[in-house]
């Protein structure tokens, strides 16, 4: 399976880049991250929220595999422990989902995203910024694989 995160920004800190890489370097080759970066719509006088959530939702759109499992992060989405995830991701596997995580940009993503999706999925209550969230969703997800192969990397 390969595991993709739809993410909003990119020329991102070397800090946000290299600890998505670290996570992203770890997974195995049957559960691959594979980030794509969407440009994100430039902020300019006049310009609504709901107008760039807009634009950014038909670039997410765009390049949205035809058969993904739309899964927005949405700071009032589901929360789930680490091995809730697991068990999905254990579940998305067996049944040959192709889950493709999004992340939005400054501004969250457009109300059609976060309608249309099959999964809300709340990393935090926090809001966080769009990177941070990119790195934790990595750990999160070689955390929970680590898990199903039985590793010791999650502690209870």
């Amino acid at each position: 399976m390969k595991l993709r995160i739809l993410s909003v920004g990119h020329k991102m800190p070397a800090w946000i880049e290299s600890g998505y890489a670290e996570y992203a370097k770890r997974m195995p080759p049957d559960a691959a991250l594979e980030l794509i970066e969407i440009k994100p719509e430039k902020r300019a006088a006049g310009s609504s929220t709901d107008r760039i959530q807009k634009i950014e939702a038909e670039r997410i759109i765009s390049v949205l595999p035809n058969q993904a499992m739309l899964i927005a992060l949405d700071e009032h989405g589901k929360q789930l422990t680490t091995a809730e995830l697991a068990d999905m991701l254990s579940r998305w596997m067996r049944e040959g989902d192709q889950p493709c995580f999004v992340i939005g940009g400054a501004d969250g993503l457009d109300a059609s995203l976060k309608t249309r999706a099959d999964l809300l999925l709340g990393l935090s209550r926090l809001t966080l910024p769009h990177g941070l969230a990119r790195v934790m969703l990595a750990e999160q997800l070689y955390r929970s694989v680590s898990l199903l192969k039985g590793h010791p990397y999650h502690r209870e």
